[in-house]
């Protein structure tokens, strides 16, 4: 992805020029002088137009279709389709979801005392941004600087550089004077990436009994016009179509293309809200063609003792038993609640209750890594510096509660710790706050860190150092920790095979809604959640990344967008849920099982709560009405339209 655009423009939102001046107006009365001589070439805004056989490459040299990748797991799936009992098909569609964070893209640059080029932004990745950016820009790595504000939600997006550079040149064009971007919401909503749309062709087999037999697929990925991460997410595909699930004989290829539509970003449960709209909804409608309850289909035939993931791999625990029989009762209780309602309808309105299972994983596929310093303070405070990255998931509270939990032994209290937080000249490299890693891998850092002060601490009496013991004693009174997911392997290209993360979380679905028959319009009418994500560390900040990814899933299911150019460039137009959206029932119910290799048995939380909550969704409208919907988001007319097919 260029800094700026000089040559060719491969999308909508492209940035091919800066104007810095004083003022604001100043910058847009100087822009509006600016010309510019453009020559069309064909736009290929989907996958499909992108692979037809007269398209052109839109890098040329580099096929349109550029990534692949298979999950070959057991024997071959054909002659298994050709016999089964039961075989359930579904091509389905995952949107390109827009972020829609409240604040537009902002950061500011200047050079610092010490000469660095210095960069404030929403960065969620400072070291890794670091290394993106710094040869485009031009400088010795040294002498660069990423500093991060936390600023609320950004729900992946800024995985990427999406200003960074651009301050950076400008900065330097400016002759070291200081500088700031911000994005109105135009800018923010077409330059910075989306959630890249998945296209899905998914068949499950069963036999007679619904014990599964199989699972086919062929996908494909638009990643819009840049590579960066279409490799990750592709696999995303391979590690989580199917997840959940004892399916022993596995043929799933995924392909990432490009296109001319908005770059591909990360975005909360990265890839899995595109597998599960294949392997999910494949599992209800074979429910269907059984004429057995998709709860107790899917109980069936979850992960026991001896079963492996799609990747071959054996899970950090296997907490799915006590899940379902948790959720059992309010699926039940559910099924009657949607009965009555009804039973006293007037016939204008249907109402129905789906279910679906997510999983995720923490970390950066294979032996992922992070660091962390925890020193002693000449006052007897403590202070814990690292990069544990915030973007409104509370990444301060996760490095005090991780740090009190192990310093507290000493003595500590909450108040005589103090954080340090992602500055690339101060901060370690804790590495990135994405794929809901951090809680796993900066929280481990953080306790060995702390763990080897409190050890160096403590006398053979049982009492511990102060500051100026340690100094006297010659003990060192600063700890660097580090922790990697050293037992994670990358997972093979051709077959998808390996142990791709060291912890897993894991969520069940229970929505219940209302369909205006009439109109098409779906209402979330009550959400019920039970998630395992391990220990629960802090309750306050668990619940709020469970509401927060169920009214993504709700808004992802029913109303947000980016599609097209013309209505979907606000807020409104991406169809932002209203408090009106999310209902006021929502009963989250944990399972907690400590987790192996999560710091004090906890596991990460923000990705697991969208993993799947919208087919689920889908499956409720089926349930409540008899209609099919395969694709998000299931707005009034695409659920007029299935009413009507019906019909």
């Amino acid at each position: 992805r260029p800094i700026l655009c000089d040559e060719k423009v491969f999308q909508i939102g492209d940035a091919i020029a800066m104007v810095a001046a004083d003022t604001v107006e100043h910058a847009k009365e100087a822009a509006k002088k600016v010309k510019v001589d453009i020559e069309p070439l064909p736009a290929y805004m989907d996958a499909f137009s992108a692979m037809a056989e007269d398209a052109i490459e839109i890098h040329p040299g580099t096929p349109n279709v550029y990534y692949e990748t298979n999950c070959i797991k057991g024997d071959e799936v054909e002659p298994i389709l050709e016999s089964a009992a039961y075989v359930a098909e579904v091509e389905s569609f995952c949107s390109r979801q827009p972020h829609l964070v409240l604040e537009p893209d902002c950061g500011n640059a200047y050079i610092d005392d010490e000469g660095r080029l210095t960069i404030h932004s929403k960065s969620i990745g400072i070291h890794l941004h670091h290394a993106m950016i710094v040869a485009g820009i031009g400088v010795e790595p040294e002498k660069l600087r990423l500093v991060q504000n936390p600023a609320g939600g950004t729900f992946g997006y800024k995985f990427s550089p999406t200003m960074e550079a651009l301050l950076g040149v400008a900065c330097l064009a400016l002759d070291g004077r200081p500088c700031s971007l911000v994005y109105d919401m135009y800018q923010t909503i077409t330059y910075t990436g989306k959630r890249s749309p998945g296209h899905m062709h998914v068949k499950m087999a069963a036999d007679k009994d619904g014990k599964l037999l199989a699972m086919w697929g062929n996908n494909y990925i638009d990643h819009g016009p840049y590579s960066e991460f279409g490799d990750l997410l592709t696999m995303r595909l391979t590690q989580f179509t199917g997840a959940g699930y004892d399916i022993k004989n596995i043929r799933n290829k995924s392909q990432t293309v490009c296109t001319n539509h908005i770059w591909g970003s990360a975005f909360r449960a990265y890839g899995s809200p595109q597998s599960y709209m294949g392997s999910e909804i494949a599992l209800d409608v074979l429910a269907d063609k059984m004429g057995m309850d998709p709860f107790e289909l899917r109980y069936k035939n979850i992960y026991r003792e001896g079963v492996t993931t799609p990747t071959g791999q054996i899970p950090d625990v296997y907490c799915l038993d006590d899940m379902y029989d948790r959720a059992r009762p309010y699926w039940e209780e559910a099924k009657a609640r949607v009965a009555e309602l009804n039973a006293k309808s007037d016939g204008r309105y249907k109402y129905g209750v789906g279910f679906s299972q997510g999983i995720y994983g923490c970390g950066l596929d294979g032996a992922d890594s992070s660091a962390a310093t925890v020193r002693l303070e000449e006052d007897n405070t403590v202070t814990v510096l690292d990069s544990w990255e915030d973007h409104g998931q509370g990444a301060d509270i996760g490095t005090l509660s991780m740090a009190h939990g192990t310093l507290r032994d000493a003595g500590f209290t909450p108040e005589q710790i103090k954080l340090i937080k992602n500055d690339t000249a101060i901060t370690p490299a804790s590495g990135p706050a994405g794929g809901s890693r951090s809680n796993v891998m900066v929280g481990n850092s953080i306790v060995a860190a702390a763990r080897m002060l409190v050890n160096a601490m403590k006398r053979d009496d049982g009492s511990f150092r102060d500051y100026e013991a340690m100094v006297a004693e010659n003990i060192p009174t600063s700890y660097d920790g580090s922790w990697v997911a050293s037992d994670c392997t990358n997972c093979d290209l051709d077959t998808g095979q390996g142990a791709p993360f060291s912890v897993y979380m894991y969520e069940l679905f229970i929505p219940e809604v209302e369909v205006d028959l009439e109109t098409g319009k779906v209402r979330v009418i009550r959400f019920t959640t039970v998630p395992d994500v391990g220990t629960i560390i802090n309750r306050t900040v668990v619940d709020g990344q469970i509401y927060g990814g169920l009214a993504q899933g709700i808004g992802l299911a029913l109303t947000e967008n980016m599609e097209d150019y013309e209505k979907h460039t606000t807020l409104l137009g991406c169809g932002i849920p209203y408090i009106e959206d999310i209902p006021d029932e929502i009963v989250i119910d944990y399972v907690t099982t400590p987790r192996p290799l999560g710091p004090y048995g906890a596991a990460g939380v923000g990705e697991a709560p969208l993993t799947a909550p919208h087919p689920a969704i889908l499956n409720a409208i089926f349930n409540a009405t008899g209609a099919r919907i395969t694709v998000v988001p299931a707005t009034p007319d695409v659920v007029k339209a299935a009413l009507d097919e019906l019909a």
